[in-house]
């Protein structure tokens, strides 16, 4: 048996204002005075005085806004990785990645894409990245998603909707700090909190399980219901347990893997472009023959947080976007192997998956 030898975090931050010590933290890191820093901050934090003016730029540093109204693509990374070679004196001493799923998985693949040649979808898949990625930082602003901590990126291609999953992809440094998660609007956090637990019940329930995912996956899961489903905590506790619930649910997915909902999932938001919090709940919300407890907790917190999910969505997709939908989310094999076991394409069919998403 050959086991997988997986990076984790070498350094993280942990506490309510933490934030504070960001250049303390980065300050030994410059390389030189020509070689900035490049924040990439999602655009709701434009005119956040409360957050940006806590960030020092040096030298030549800068700040990116990016807008996370749609999935990141790879385009996305291949166009800012062109605009930090043609405006940078150096190669930058680091990337900071601040905001939410979205924009630390920019973060990560913008890192990568800076010492790796070519386009950033030739590295959607396992172990393609050849070169160690450039320094780079994960300050989440939400919790639920686990990119602070995962080795994957995920990203909309030409073809596809996959990760890069690779031992350069892990941050060098994470600033956990539950402060900046104090304005998320209610469903944005339901939905990136259902996220992490989404996660920890695809792990827990499936065939990669081992006493390593186990241990991270109970305690995301645990704290996933303390939070959405008990009225003991405060609004300081809640946003500290569910920001390590994140911590632990990413953990838990590295010697595992996730099931069905992120399988299907990857199908809407490849074909309709829903967001990938939102899409784990409208899939996960149909999955009780795989995960009937889950989903029976799932639906207690959604109502007692007054969610309301789409409906309807793929009703009047064509059959061309239902079959692309259906490929999309097939070809995610081992997240249905984690699921369904090795025999998983006798337990499940391309038209059983098509039945299933005109429910939704």
């Amino acid at each position: 048996m050959n086991y997988k030898n997986f990076p984790m975090v070498p350094r993280v931050i942990f506490g309510r204002g933490s934030f504070n010590q960001l250049n303390e933290i980065i300050s030994p890191i410059r390389l030189n005075m020509n070689a900035p820093f490049i924040y990439l901050i999602d655009d709701v934090f434009k005119s956040n005085s409360w957050l940006t003016s806590r960030i020092s730029l040096s030298y030549d540093d800068r700040i990116i806004y990016i807008s996370t109204e749609e999935e990141p693509k790879t385009i996305q990374v291949d166009n800012l990785v062109e605009e930090i070679i043609l405006s940078v004196k150096e190669r930058p001493s680091g990337i900071i990645g601040i905001g939410g799923g979205s924009i630390l998985d920019l973060a990560k693949a913008v890192s990568i894409m800076l010492t790796n040649e070519g386009e950033t979808h030739s590295y959607q898949g396992w172990d393609l990245v050849k070169n160690p990625a450039l320094y780079h930082v994960g300050i989440p602003t939400i919790s639920g998603t686990g990119a602070e901590v995962s080795r994957t990126t995920v990203l909309t291609g030409p073809k596809k909707k996959l990760g890069i999953n690779s031992d350069y992809t892990p941050f060098n440094q994470v600033i956990l700090d539950p402060e900046l998660t104090k304005n998320v609007p209610k469903d944005q956090w339901f939905f990136t909190g259902m996220d992490c637990f989404i996660h920890s019940v695809e792990s827990l329930q499936g065939s990669y399980l081992n006493a390593f995912s186990k241990s991270y996956g109970d305690m995301a899961y645990n704290l996933c219901k303390e939070v959405f489903l008990e009225d003991t905590l405060s609004t300081i506790e809640a946003q500290d347990k569910l920001m390590m619930a994140s911590w632990h649910g990413g953990m838990s997915i590295a010697y595992s893997q996730v099931g069905v909902a992120h399988a299907m999932s990857y199908g809407l938001s490849y074909v309709l472009g829903t967001k990938h919090g939102i899409g784990n709940c409208i899939v996960f919300d149909h999955l009780e023959e795989f995960y009937p407890e889950g989903v029976r907790l799932f639906k207690i917190m959604k109502e007692k947080h007054n969610i309301e999910l789409p409906q309807g969505i793929c009703a009047h997709l064509s059959d061309e976007d239902l079959d692309t939908m259906v490929s999309i989310s097939w070809a995610m094999e081992p997240l249905w192997e984690n699921a369904l076991g090795n025999n998983w394409k006798k337990k499940i069919s391309p038209k059983q998956l098509k039945t299933m998403y005109l429910k939704m």
